[in-house]
């Protein structure tokens, strides 16, 4: 646990999280960073000396992603979620954003609907509307602690012509780890109306103790047939810089109108450092994994005690995967410009605005705790300090 306690600097690596706050938040203050969903930590050693080594050869030329990459991410899913998957389907994006917006784009034409779920991942919408498709909205329904599905309104969203479901699995920021059920019920409910499901489960491996991730595609053929699955490295061991993800796609026909859409843009492979990292992720990473979880749900623990103990006009929805917490704010009465200001100017924290996940995202924000406990704490004592103010 000592591994995660370690405090980092990482100004000067041009870090997103660190090194842009001023333009994000638009503030000279000296704003601390619980935005941006990546962590504080090093990814495990074997995936720095994989990179080592690689460096040390010295020649960068063209490269290729091998058998030997397959074989990692085969065997990382069946050991790690019970699915068995089949080589041939699995190709390979620089990004998970990048591929909604190939699906987007080789499954559906200008104006079509595609159906989300708020309050969600700003990109869904994003890729929606910059592709020239309209955005068919189902929100969650928010219980006292928790989100669920409205199923009733989920089947009605499918009926208004909807050509594709971007699924969120984990959910962000809600941090729903869905049941085997309800994935169930969605996944037959797209079947009936004939709605591809594009299911971005970037977050599957950060599961808290207690609840387990179960790929929608492994439910049943029929669901697999009808399925992309985009996952990556990058939650899991803080890789997102490397731009390394992947296309999980049983359906050849489906496959192949993507592969068209990534010949039109001359995409053809990942990047020398993205294939050599992903690799010795899902071979090496799993005991690092393990310890990280357990000190998230540490992490995770320390923010509901003292929301509970000393902010009792916030409310923490109980998280069941990812490091994002999503955490209630409307009892303070403000509205969001004004919690945007409350949390930036009295505070100097920097959270994402509950506003910019769409539709039941009002009075709330988002915070990352893939960070050292210090650093917890210390935003905890930033948020109390603007409350009180």
């Amino acid at each position: 646990m000592d591994f995660f306690e370690q405090n980092i600097d990482r100004t000067g690596t041009f870090s997103v999280k660190w090194e842009r706050t001023k333009e994000v938040f638009k503030t000279e203050e000296d704003v601390l960073p619980m935005w941006v969903a990546d962590m504080d930590f090093r990814p495990p050693q074997a995936i720095s000396d994989a990179l080592k080594k690689r460096v040390e050869h010295g020649i960068f030329g063209y490269t290729f992603t091998g058998e030997t990459v397959a074989d990692a991410i085969i065997n990382w899913l069946a050991d790690r979620h019970g699915w068995e998957i089949n080589k041939s389907w699995i190709t390979y994006s620089p990004g998970v954003v990048p591929s909604i917006g190939k699906a987007i784009q080789a499954l559906t034409e200008p104006g079509d609907r595609i159906l989300v779920q708020s309050p969600v991942y700003p990109p869904f919408f994003s890729m929606i509307t910059d592709n020239d498709r309209k955005v068919e909205n189902c929100p969650l329904i928010k219980k006292e602690h928790q989100y669920d599905i409205d199923f009733d309104a989920f089947e009605q969203a499918l009926k208004n012509g909807v050509k594709l479901f971007i699924l969120c699995s984990p959910h962000n920021p809600v941090g729903r780890v869905w049941t085997e059920d309800e994935l169930r019920r969605m996944a037959e409910l797209c079947l009936a109306h004939d709605v591809i499901i594009v299911s971005d489960e970037i977050h599957s491996d950060l599961i808290l103790s207690g609840h387990q991730h179960v790929p929608i595609a492994s439910l049943s053929k029929e669901i697999a047939e009808n399925t992309i699955t985009l996952i990556a490295p990058s939650k899991t061991f803080n890789l997102a810089g490397l731009q390394a993800s992947v296309i999980i796609c049983a359906n050849h026909d489906l496959q192949k109108k993507l592969n068209v859409i990534a010949k039109r843009q001359g995409s053809f492979t990942l990047n020398t450092f993205g294939i050599v990292a992903m690799e010795a992720a899902y071979r090496y990473g799993e005991e690092w994994l393990d310890e990280l979880l357990a000190y998230l749900k540490g992490n995770v623990d320390v923010v509901k005690s003292y929301i509970a103990d000393e902010l009792p006009e916030l409310t923490l929805v109980e998280p069941e995967g990812t490091y994002l917490l999503w955490i209630d704010c409307r009892k303070l009465g403000l509205s969001d410009g004004e919690l945007n200001h409350l949390f930036t100017h009295k505070g100097k924290i920097g959270f994402n605005p509950g506003i910019s996940f769409g539709k039941g995202g009002e009075g709330f924000v988002r915070m990352n705790v893939a960070c050292p406990r210090s650093t917890v704490i210390e935003g905890l004592a930033r948020m109390k300090k603007a409350i009180h103010s």
